[in-house]
Formats: C-alpha cells, structure tokens, sequence
C-alpha cells in the first residue's frame, strides 16, 4: 500500500489523488466521484502518508491503521456510516484496530474521518496489498507457525536379496605322489675279505 499520492485537501471532501504537479500546485482526482480539478500551493495540502495517529506510546503512522482495519474487517467496509456513526460504535471498532489509541487526543471527529477515509479507500482498490508486502506477510505467518512434527514413516529397508548360492570351490587336485623309485640303490655288499693275518 502506497498512500504517497493520495491527498487530504481542506476544504473539499473525501480523499483525492495526485495526477500531475504544475507550477502553480497540482491536479488531482477526487476517488468518489472521479472529478479531476485543480489545487493551489496556497491550499492546505496533506499527503496521507505523512498522517499518524495518538497512541499512549507513540504515533502510528495513517498506513499502518489502515492495514490493521483492513485485517480486522477482513478486506471489507465498516457496517456502519462512519458520518453518522455515533461515538460508542466509533471507539469500539477504534480499540480492535488500534488498542491503545490515546483517548485523550482522538476525537470522535478523528474516528469518523478515519472510517471513512478507510470506506473510500477500499471502494478505491488501494488498500491492497503489493506484491511485495503479500510475499512479506507470507514469510511472516510461515515463519510464525510452529514447525509441523515428521509424521511420515521412514522407508521400510528392502529385504535384502537372498544371496546366491556360493559355488564351491572345486577342489585343488592332490597332488600325485612322487613314484617311488623302482630302482632303489642297493645297499652296498658287506665286505666279506678278512684282512689277511701276516705270515
């Protein structure tokens, strides 16, 4: 949402939109009725994005309210004429899109301004979100929910595949024993000559 363009002029109703600068000042579009016509330097001029809102802590920028109406209305207008709203209706709605407005410094004029600014906005189509902001609220609600526990079963082992018979190892041929030798040495002839006894 880019409310840089849409202008606030006093003195003329509802919201306008800037469609050239001149010299002088600007033209601009009224957002109801689509009426282009001039404004002047000496108007008093507020761009919609420089607006913010009381809060007991700070200022909350126009944008950012928007955005929360947006979200609590879920994209669609007030179920009531902010004109002719009076203040409970007002101030309930204000305490759900922005719960700690300042009390003491938004009136019941502010509220009503700032539900019908919403009411022409919407009608106008620029309260939609960009691309941009749609992928970033996206992340940020992915981000924000809890991780999801692994319910998938973890995959069954594949029995295992029979093994193949081990062939057996056909066996080493003995070895053939050496032959006997058929010729075996003789043992040597025992000498049978006597040493012969000397004369």
């Amino acid at each position: 949402m880019d409310l840089s363009n849409i202008l606030a002029v006093a003195g003329k109703p509802d919201l306008n939109e800037l469609i050239t600068r001149t010299k002088s000042g600007a033209i601009v579009k009224n957002l109801v009725n689509g009426q282009k016509f001039p404004v002047f330097s000496t108007n008093s001029i507020s761009p919609l994005s420089e607006i913010r809102m009381f809060t007991t802590s700070d200022e909350k920028p126009l944008e950012e309210v928007f955005e929360n109406i947006y979200r609590v209305l879920e994209a669609k207008p007030t179920d009531f004429d902010p004109k002719k709203a009076d203040s409970k209706v007002l101030f309930d709605l204000m305490g759900r899109v922005l719960p700690d407005y300042d009390t003491e410094r938004v009136h019941t004029s502010d509220a009503k301004k700032l539900f019908s600014w919403y009411n022409v906005l919407l009608a106008a189509g620029k309260l939609e979100p960009t691309a941009d902001e749609a992928k970033a609220e996206e992340t940020k609600a992915e981000a924000a929910e809890p991780a999801a526990p692994e319910t998938a079963e973890k995959p069954k082992r594949k029995a295992a595949a029979p093994k193949a018979p081990a062939a057996k190892k056909a066996a080493a041929p003995k070895k053939a024993a050496a032959p006997k030798s058929s010729t075996q040495a003789k043992a040597a002839p025992k000498r049978t000559t006597t040493a012969k006894k000397a004369i």
